[in-house]
């Protein structure tokens, strides 16, 4: 499909943020970008944030301005970051911000709530579980791993309770991944939270499929299985959450997008097809 046809129909607006090692790199020695500090990432947003103000104060006083002095006035430039960060203001775009570390998530929603605006959604944030009060309380949501950890210095005190965690303090909780394999397998992601967080088989697997949607404001029409919402559904060949499960059917939008048998069959056509060609191939050679 044309990348224009995967996007969803009438769907809210978001911007992706990033904080800490992300954006500053200051660990590697050749690194010379700015911001150096985590003190100079809070800064670039606070800066963003109060040139947006400007912006769009500036506009609304050049669109204030009647007719015959908008003609002799030099429109104001426009700035698509500064629109982006203007529609965030206003509610109109919603944050999701990359996020690891205690200080930088309690940074970020101070920032939000100086310019009065949430947080949509923290992604990653691997110490959710220190600051899952203050999050509940700002009402923004949390989307992590279940049980990455070690995997560069600031996810040093990432743990597997996290997502349970912040469950319990009132979070909206989604489980991610930023691996092609894992987002596979995110059912055994869920079934981890049940294992170290002690939490509902059900609460597991809202964490994969309505929490998600309701993060991205989408759980009017996805993320669970009721009349009226789009018929997105996957039969198990077992428990969902069990690590013998596997996919016998999807549906995507009411239409079967995959089915096990008939992928079975394919591969076996695929099979003949590719023996086939290699006797004739062979046969060819030795004559």
């Amino acid at each position: 499909l044309p990348s224009n046809e995967l996007l969803i129909e009438d769907a809210e607006e978001f911007i992706k943020f990033a904080l800490g090692e992300n954006v500053k790199r200051s660990r590697n020695p050749f690194s010379f970008r700015y911001p150096q500090t985590r003190m100079g990432v809070e800064q670039v947003f606070v800066n963003a944030f109060s040139q947006a103000q400007e912006y769009e104060k500036t506009w609304e006083t050049y669109n204030n301005l009647s007719r015959s002095q908008q003609r002799n006035t030099l429109a104001p430039r426009r700035d698509l970051v500064d629109e982006a960060m203007v529609e965030v203001l206003n509610g109109e775009r919603f944050v999701t911000a990359h996020s690891y570390v205690q200080s930088e998530i309690n940074m970020l929603m101070n920032v939000a709530d100086s310019f009065d605006f949430n947080i949509n959604t923290f992604t990653h944030i691997l110490e959710g579980y220190k600051v899952a009060d203050k999050m509940a309380a700002h009402g923004a949501g949390g989307s992590t791993f279940a049980d990455w950890w070690g995997y560069k210095w600031e996810v040093r005190y990432a743990i597997p309770y996290n997502a349970a965690l912040m469950l319990q303090a009132g979070v909206v909780v989604a489980l991610n991944s930023d691996d092609a394999e894992m987002s596979r397998r995110l059912n055994q992601e869920a079934a981890k939270a049940v294992k170290y967080g002690d939490i509902s088989e059900i609460d597991a697997l809202k964490m994969i499929t309505l929490n998600p949607a309701i993060l991205l404001h989408m759980d009017d029409r996805m993320g669970s299985i009721l009349e009226g919402k789009d018929a997105d559904l996957v039969l198990w060949s077992d428990h969902p959450l069990s690590i013998y499960a596997t996919a016998e059917t999807t549906w995507v939008e009411g239409t079967p997008y995959y089915d096990k048998n008939e992928d079975m069959r394919l591969r076996e056509r695929i099979a003949a097809e590719r023996a086939r060609i290699i006797a004739a191939i062979t046969n060819e050679g030795a004559e």
